[in-house]
């Protein structure tokens, strides 16, 4: 599990591989992610956006943008947690993930950022 704390904010990813399918005459890797989002601050936040950062073996970077998670815009009380899953395509065995969630403290109104641990991604044949 990879873990990381930015104001208050704690933000624990767990990853899967999936299996593998071809798609347009090529091999594909499938992954999951499991992140919680652990609100260990005094005040409620809601995490509006994200970004990611995506790194393939055997691609270019990619980066990705979007409003909150998996269409979901979740308000997270003081001690409480959100929890979603979802996956990624990726083109080699071995990648990875980074980013930050954008998140607004609702009691200041203060926008703010929350990093998204890296996370690996590696198919269990492809690791020694």
């Amino acid at each position: 599990m990879f873990t990381q704390i930015t104001k208050g904010i704690k933000v624990s990813v767990q990853t899967t591989f999936e299996g593998t399918f071809f798609k347009n005459y090529k091999m594909h890797y499938a992954f999951g992610y499991t992140v919680t989002i652990e609100n260990q601050s005094k005040d409620s936040v809601q995490l509006t956006a994200r970004h990611w950062d995506i790194f393939d073996a055997l691609k270019e970077t990619e980066a990705v943008d979007g409003e909150g998670v998996i269409g979901k815009k979740p308000v997270i009380k003081p001690g409480k947690s959100h929890t979603y899953s979802s996956g990624c395509l990726l083109a080699s065995p071995i990648g990875a993930m980074q980013g930050y969630y954008h998140m607004v403290n609702l009691t200041s109104s203060e926008e703010f950022e929350v990093d998204i641990p890296t996370f690996k991604f590696a198919a269990p044949f492809a690791v020694n």
